[in-house]
């Protein structure tokens, strides 16, 4: 995986959906994977509509899974600092 590749999501529903990877985090604590990517939806001018998702690989399909609660958040924010601070 890739950052800035297309990859393709398959819903619970059987439905899938294209989606733009931006980056994507590891969390070695938690041994999750997310991803933060767009789905092309544009704000305004500035920008585009950003998720992050935690990312499971089951077999050859990839699987969104919503964050959990107020920890899990506040352990992906704190991935996305390390991230702004290596820049």
């Amino acid at each position: 995986m890739s950052d800035n590749e297309n990859i393709v999501i398959k819903n619970d529903d059987g439905t899938t959906v294209n989606v733009k990877l931006v980056t994507y985090l590891i969390d070695k604590k938690n041994n999750y994977t997310y991803i933060v990517y767009s789905k092309g939806e544009k704000v305004d001018d500035s920008g585009e509509v950003i998720y992050v998702s935690r990312f499971i690989k089951e077999g050859d399909n990839f699987k969104l899974q919503d964050i959990a609660d107020d920890q899990e958040w506040l352990a992906v924010q704190e991935l996305l600092k390390e991230i702004a601070n290596a820049s």
